[in-house]
């Protein structure tokens, strides 16, 4: 089977995978992540710059390059998670998934029959997992990520019931957005005490269930300590931090010559 539809099957055998996040809409960034080593790339339709377009050419790229493409679409968006399942995504993360109600609409976009309503028309999926096309329709509730972004106070509320919906595969935290609930808009703090403590009962939760805790880190630093708390797919910043890093490091280097 092709490289690029395995990301299901090493998660779901245990493996820890830290990923690049994209934001700036350039197919070759993405690439160079993926060529670089991250066995996963998630391209960020919600924050960053990514259209379809730019999605589209980038999916293709970081399957090329070996690694998984995974899309973060917009808030609500359901019709785009099952468009970008479509053009080869091995993942889909949902931001703002607050309800059993908001996973079970998520699911019935990401799911074929039985557990969702996904519409048939994998255009680019099919080829670029080497699967014929019956043999894609049996594999690809499988070999497709769901992940329901836990990132609010009604999402934690109801953590349990999300967790529970059938075709949510994956729980993923967002620590900023969470700061923001949990402090009632007065600070963000992806470190605050009362995200440490709902980052250690979501990890619990979801991996009790057996399912797959992620989250989002803002540096490698971050990424291995929540690692070693359970986390199981890591963000490890994102493609402008390491822009913005390698320039930073350069800066430095010359200003001490």
């Amino acid at each position: 089977m092709s490289s690029s539809f395995s990301l299901a099957a090493r998660l779901r055998a245990g493996e820890t995978i830290f990923i690049a996040w994209c934001a700036i809409p350039s197919p070759v960034v993405a690439e160079t992540c993926a060529r670089e080593g991250f066995r996963a790339v998630v391209l960020d339709q919600q924050h960053g710059l990514y259209d379809m377009a730019t999605t589209t050419a980038a999916i293709g790229a970081v399957h090329l390059a070996g690694a998984a493409p995974v899309v973060r679409v917009p808030v609500a968006d359901f019709a785009v998670a099952s468009r970008v399942l479509d053009l080869g995504a091995e993942g889909v993360i949902a931001p703002m998934i607050n309800t059993e109600a908001d996973a079970r609409a998520f699911v019935k976009a990401v799911k074929y029959p039985p557990l969702g309503e996904r519409s048939w028309g994998p255009v680019r999926a099919a080829p670029l997992s080497g699967l014929e096309q019956k043999d894609y329709l049996r594999s690809a509730n499988d070999l497709t990520v769901s992940f329901a972004m836990v990132e609010t106070r009604l999402a934690l509320t109801n953590l349990d019931a999300i967790i529970a919906t059938p075709g949510i595969d994956a729980i993923f935290v967002g620590p900023s957005d969470l700061s923001l609930a949990l402090s009632n808009g007065a600070e963000l703090d992806p470190l605050s005490k009362e995200v440490e403590a709902a980052l250690d009962r979501i990890v619990a939760a979801t991996t009790a269930a057996g399912k797959i805790p992620a989250v989002y880190c803002a540096n490698a630093e971050r990424a291995r300590a929540l690692a070693a708390r359970g986390f199981r797919f890591l963000a490890v910043g994102s493609d402008s931090s390491f822009l913005r890093a390698g320039a930073g490091a350069a800066l430095k280097t010359l200003a001490g010559a």
